[in-house]
């Protein structure tokens, strides 16, 4: 996935006006190198990443996380909130998954969790080298087939930016992303959302080998526009009506 300015700023859950993009600023700057990460494409990043995360998310002021350029080996890493400021993360360089999916001790590749004013941006990859976990993909016939990992936002209000799965996120923008999977590879829903609200995305390009958006059970007002989407299955509402408990998708 291609980050291009990935989320514009987000309006708190209470705010009534529209949404604006907000830049921090006197931020403070978190480099990753600073904090011991490689960009050789197989040290595995992940402490340095969380260590970074933990102290621009406790200072008081604005902070900035930055990427640079190069590749980073991330084995799965978690970035949990509540944080004490508004966080800019900013991804210039690659952020690589492991090859052997089994090697992401996780649910989730990265996971962003809990947090307010998240602004992510960047021109930077997120590579979950997908190719070769699509064969482990096999759950239709196999019931002991692998989990397999990927990127998850919950519980995140203002924030920017299947592949991206968001579970109760709210007020956020997403723009100028590109999601790229070959049409052939299985389940790879480029955006999903599940319990979001007051959702827009915009000039962005998906191609995936499932539904290109997904909208989920409590999803409410969503705006698409400009989204190219192809390959994939389009812009799709559900599954729906599985489980109980399920809630409707209006806006």
């Amino acid at each position: 996935m291609v980050i291009a300015s990935l989320f514009k700023a987000l309006c708190l859950s209470s705010c009534s006006s529209p949404l604006q993009v907000v830049r921090p600023s006197g931020k403070k700057v978190f480099n990753v190198r600073r904090y011991g990460a490689k960009s050789d494409g197989k040290t595995d990043n992940a402490n340095a990443f969380t260590n970074v995360w933990k102290s621009a998310c406790a200072r008081s002021g604005s902070s900035k996380i930055y990427v640079p350029k190069g590749t980073f080996y991330l084995g799965g890493v978690e970035f949990i909130g509540p944080c004490k400021n508004q966080i800019e993360f900013v991804i210039d360089g690659t952020l690589l998954a492991p090859s052997n999916p089994r090697d992401i001790k996780q649910d989730t590749w990265i996971n962003f969790r809990y947090i307010n004013n998240l602004y992510i941006s960047g021109t930077g990859t997120l590579d979950g080298q997908g190719k070769q976990s699509w064969p482990l993909n096999d759950c239709h016939k196999n019931t002991n087939c692998p989990k397999l990992a990927m990127n998850r936002w919950d519980n995140i209000t203002q924030q920017q930016n299947g592949t991206l799965n968001f579970f109760s996120v709210h007020h956020f923008n997403i723009t100028g992303v590109t999601v790229t999977a070959p049409g052939d590879s299985p389940n790879t829903d480029g955006i999903k959302f599940g319990f979001c609200s007051n959702i827009r995305i915009s000039n962005t390009n998906i191609g995936t080998g499932d539904d290109c958006i997904a909208i989920l059970s409590g999803t409410i007002n969503m705006d698409i526009s400009n989204v190219k989407c192809g390959p994939g299955h389009g812009i799709s509402v559900g599954s729906l009506g599985k489980n109980k408990g399920e809630k409707d998708v209006n806006g």
